[in-house]
């Protein structure tokens, strides 16, 4: 007679046949089996049992003992047993994997995200994070959980699946003019620059502990010009209670206390840390189209700030900024603001920020001729058609994105084109129903749980909600982003080539992102939701898609013969391609990403003014491209802050060996040394679109 049970972990436990009888009516129910079997199939496994003549059994041995006998009486019942059993042994794996998850997490945080740190609130941080990972694959639909675990698709910020969402463009004038409350008490709408500019900071740390993705101040300049009169009515009282009224010396004195602003913004967005301290906001700052003197004062000063560093002249991580060019703004050289254009290159040279958006491109030109300035992120966020409400992007943002795996798609489909349109379409139907679960979820959550951006009515459809009100308003007011990595190496597993090589590829190309874009359009219809293609930066996603389809299909030239997958619709990184081509290639996909996108130029050394101004204005002014950045290996000295070249060894200042790199990983900027194992191997085949030549050295 059976005594005991001997558990997998070596414990034994009491034997008992009802437990064998709940775990098969629990079988039945978790697969929605609705089957009657004969209940003397119990008998025959207690008989079965005990005919083994052992004292204590193995869990194992009884599972298959239940198996057998079922499969007598009713194999479908048999069969929800064995699944049921599957299921709990890969639950059982989890636990254990998160277990080796922590205990390296202990050692290092891990390099996802490379503006997260390795210090005592990023691991315990990253720990939260991975154990909500788990719980959220349990609890979704196991369809949805095996594609995302499979690498079929990615649903991006797992761990905040079930907790918030992702992305903001704050109404920053609006929210600085009515004041706010942090959850300590009120704070007065600022009466001068300097608090206006404090304040702003702490929208952008307040807010992103509520998210998990970045923020933007979607028009900084224009909102930060409101509280510059004030600031200069306030200095020409105080000449006048002496006696010493001289308007030249109130806009002197004007100007010093908005660079004193400025320089706070850069430096505290690059000191203040947000998520329990795990890092700086991932801020976006959106300038260049002023609708006053004072808001060109904000825009020019803020340029400067930014292009002195900080303290000793070292490179400022964030914000990254967005300056936005426009034909009779700013572009030509007898527009009003072209001084503004020309100083924005002269910092991109030095600096790689800001990138530019083209506000002249016809998807942006349409919503400007209405009064709405596009904006955008440095992850390339970029929301502006509204089915649900307000058009533009203030107030709103992305909610939630899901990426596909297209070179898996075009790996299994042999060179047979019509077979990868059915299996994309299959994977953006299963994209879909993530993002749909997503939504049911997120809707559970109340206006509580997130008590500054919905609790202060930062985001569109909160308004009038109250503290135990649904958020559901809020969600259909954002964007659900279907995004998709690899579109080069699936080019080349379906034809061959890339979209930088043949015109047959490049067609291809074309055709691919314009079905995605077209499934979005058809559901933003149908479900009433705003649905948008995504061009996903994919900063660890570039390494895990890649790292599973080696497992399953080896070493494939040009498709899997590297450690990262080429991001979104880009031309590879190690292709030589010249920069006019590189931008007639890529522009296209712009429009098509409504959901957001970016191109990028990778030059040699330091750029001038005028190689920046140039790019800029050749692509503004031949092709309908929106976002681009420049690209090039900034190193400095860590002691002295001197910017170095390539070849310098040490710093050639102070002698110091102690030398920093900075190089950008998708949209914003990281040390060198933050990058994860994707990221760094494709910074280690990036080449100049000037001289093919590789650009980044490893210190």
């Amino acid at each position: 007679m059976i005594k005991k049970v001997i558990k997998r972990d070596g414990r034994e436990k009491d034997f008992d046949i009802l437990r064998i009888e709940h775990a098969i009516k629990k079988a039945e129910k978790s697969i929605e089996v609705n089957e009657c079997w004969d209940d003397d199939a119990l008998c025959d496994i207690l008989m079965k049992i005990d005919e083994t003549n052992l004292k204590k059994i193995e869990i194992e041995k009884v599972q298959d003992i239940v198996i057998d006998v079922l499969n007598k009486y009713n194999k479908n019942v048999a069969k929800a047993y064995s699944d049921y059993r599957k299921e709990r042994t890969k639950i059982r794996q989890d636990k254990s994997n998160l277990m080796k998850i922590i205990d390296k997490i202990g050692v290092e945080t891990d390099r996802d995200n490379a503006n997260v740190g390795n210090n005592f609130s990023s691991k315990l941080l990253r720990i939260a994070s991975e154990s909500n990972k788990v719980h959220n694959l349990l609890k979704m639909p196991r369809k949805i959980a095996q594609a995302h675990e499979n690498g079929d698709i990615y649903i991006h910020d797992l761990d905040s699946y079930n907790l918030t969402t992702n992305c903001l463009h704050i109404p920053t004038k609006e929210v600085l003019q009515s004041g706010f409350n942090t959850g300590y008490g009120y704070i007065k709408p600022p009466k001068r620059i300097e608090s206006a500019s404090e304040l702003s900071c702490i929208l952008l740390q307040s807010t992103q502990n509520d998210m998990f993705g970045g923020q933007s101040h979607p028009d900084f300049d224009n909102d930060m010009a409101e509280f510059v009169e004030p600031t200069r009515q306030e200095i020409r009282k105080n000449l006048s209670a002496i006696g010493r009224i001289d308007n030249t010396r109130i806009e002197e004195e004007l100007k010093h206390r908005i660079h004193q602003a400025m320089q706070g913004v850069i430096y505290n967005l690059n000191t203040m840390h947000s998520r329990a301290g795990s890092q700086v906001p991932f801020s976006s700052i959106n300038i260049g189209i002023p609708r006053s003197k004072d808001a060109a004062l904000v825009c020019r000063i803020f340029l400067e700030e930014y292009e002195k560093g900080l303290g000793n002249g070292e490179q400022p991580i964030f914000p990254n900024i967005i300056f936005r060019v426009k034909s009779g703004v700013n572009r030509n050289e007898n527009d009003p603001y072209y001084y503004l254009f020309k100083l924005a290159c002269r910092v991109t040279a030095k600096r790689m920020n800001p990138t530019f958006m083209n506000i002249d491109a016809d998807f942006n030109k349409e919503y400007y001729d209405k009064g709405i300035i596009p904006a955008t992120m440095g992850c390339r966020t970029y929301v502006c058609s509204n089915i649900n409400g307000e058009e533009g992007s203030i107030g709103r943002g992305n909610i939630a994105p899901t990426t596909i795996n297209l070179p898996r798609l075009g790996i299994l489909a042999k060179g047979d084109v019509d077979k990868f349109f059915e299996l994309l379409h299959s994977r953006l139907e299963i994209a879909k129903e993530s993002l749909l679960h997503r939504y049911s979820v997120l809707k559970k959550l109340k206006v509580k749980d997130l008590p500054f951006v919905m609790g202060q009515s930062l985001m569109k459809g909160s308004e009038n909600l109250k503290s135990n009100d649904s958020i559901e308003p809020v969600l259909r007011q954002g964007t659900w982003a279907i995004g998709f990595i690899g579109l080069a190496e699936t080019l080349v597993a379906l034809t061959g080539h890339h979209h930088g090589e043949t015109e047959e590829a490049k067609e291809l190309g074309f055709k691919i992102i314009s079905y995605i874009r077209d499934y979005t359009d058809k559901m933003t219809k149908e479900i009433n939701l705003n649905w948008s293609c995504y061009a996903t930066p994919a900063e660890g996603l570039s390494g895990k898609f890649i790292a599973k389809d080696k497992i399953r299909f080896g070493n494939i030239k040009g498709v899997t013969d590297k450690d990262y997958y080429t991001n979104s619709y880009h031309i590879p990184v190690s292709f030589g391609i010249s920069i006019k081509k590189k931008i007639s290639i890529e522009a296209p996909y712009h429009k098509l990403c409504n959901g957001g996108h970016i191109s990028y130029i990778e030059l040699d050394g330091y750029p001038n003014e005028e190689t920046v101004m140039n790019i800029v204005k050749y692509a503004y002014e031949n092709t309908n491209i929106s976002y681009i950045g420049m690209n090039f290996h900034i190193r400095y000295c860590k002691d002295c802050g001197k910017y170095l070249d390539a070849s310098d060894m040490k710093c050639n200042k102070c002698g110091s060996h102690d030398i920093q790199g900075i190089s950008r990983v998708t949209g914003y900027l990281s040390l060198d040394e933050r990058f994860g194992a994707g990221k760094a191997a494709e910074r280690a085949d990036r080449i100049s679109q000037v001289t093919e030549k590789h650009i980044y050295r490893e210190e």
